[in-house]
């Protein structure tokens, strides 16, 4: 029947009993299949994660510019890393660091969850953002009374 349609007989399932084939156009069918394939990498979304880098030494008003891009960012569904580098005799008071850490995720807690809690690497001291779902806000009970 293969040959007289000219097509390919091509086993589906040969640990059923009985076998089962079927008549088919082999090669549009790999193709067809590559398409979908290529179509599902294309809707695929790379999560981008950037970076904003700070010292424990880092003023208020440079801070501030920081936090405005990692908000941006956020905004456009990105994770953020919040690195704070430490030089010298800063390592010793690591605490600076942290309140700085806390003082940026409590900024940004509007539109972002904290993924990865402050922690040391090396000399860095690093946090992780993740964005809110626009549809996923925090939501808070309300108490009926």
């Amino acid at each position: 029947m293969a040959r007289e349609a000219e097509l390919d007989l091509v086993e589906v399932a040969g640990t059923a009993t009985p076998p089962v084939c079927r008549i088919m156009d082999f090669g549009k069918f790999l193709y067809e299949r590559t398409k979908k394939e290529r179509e599902a990498r294309k809707a695929q979304t790379k999560i981008e994660v950037k970076e904003i880098q700070l010292r424990p030494k880092t003023g208020e008003h440079h801070r501030t510019f920081k936090t405005r891009d990692a908000r941006r960012w956020l905004q456009e569904g990105m994770k953020v890393r919040v690195t704070i580098r430490f030089r010298g005799r800063e390592i010793d008071y690591p605490e600076l660091a942290l309140q700085d850490l806390r003082e940026i995720a409590q900024e940004l807690s509007d539109i972002s969850a904290i993924e990865q809690a402050p922690m040391m690497e090396g000399r860095n001291m690093l946090m992780i953002l993740n964005p809110i779902k626009p549809g996923k806000k925090k939501v808070e009970k309300a108490v009926e009374a």
